[in-house]
């Protein structure tokens, strides 16, 4: 599976940023999608994935102010980041895991800074 990841970028604290990740597979075929993200001097974690079945998991730290949500027509994921922190800059990551494992996408860096 070849994900295709966009929206990263520069944003002021308090912002809001989209990303999105395309992937080449079906979501037929895909038991779930999420994204973790990796800081500097940090390992990468898990922000949130989200289930075929359409159930969404969250880390602690992003609760209530990130949002993933799937367009299962054009089989693409996006998160929704609000209310954005200093301590939110990482370069995200996209994941879909199917029958044949766990497949990531290259990474987009997102900048929270004033």
């Amino acid at each position: 599976v070849q994900l295709q990841a966009s929206g990263g970028g520069l944003v002021q604290p308090g912002g809001s940023l989209r990303l999105s990740c395309a992937a080449s597979m079906s979501f037929r075929r895909i038991h779930a999608m999420g994204w973790f993200r990796q800081a500097p001097g940090n390992q990468r974690e898990l922000v949130t994935n989200v289930t075929s079945a359409g159930v969404a998991n969250y880390a602690d730290s992003v609760k209530g102010r990130f949002t993933i949500s799937r367009d299962n027509v054009r089989n693409t994921v996006f998160l929704q980041m609000n209310s954005l922190r200093p301590e939110d800059t990482a370069v995200y990551y996209c994941t879909a895991d199917h029958l044949w494992g766990r497949s990531w996408g290259q990474g987009t860096l997102v900048t929270v800074s004033s």
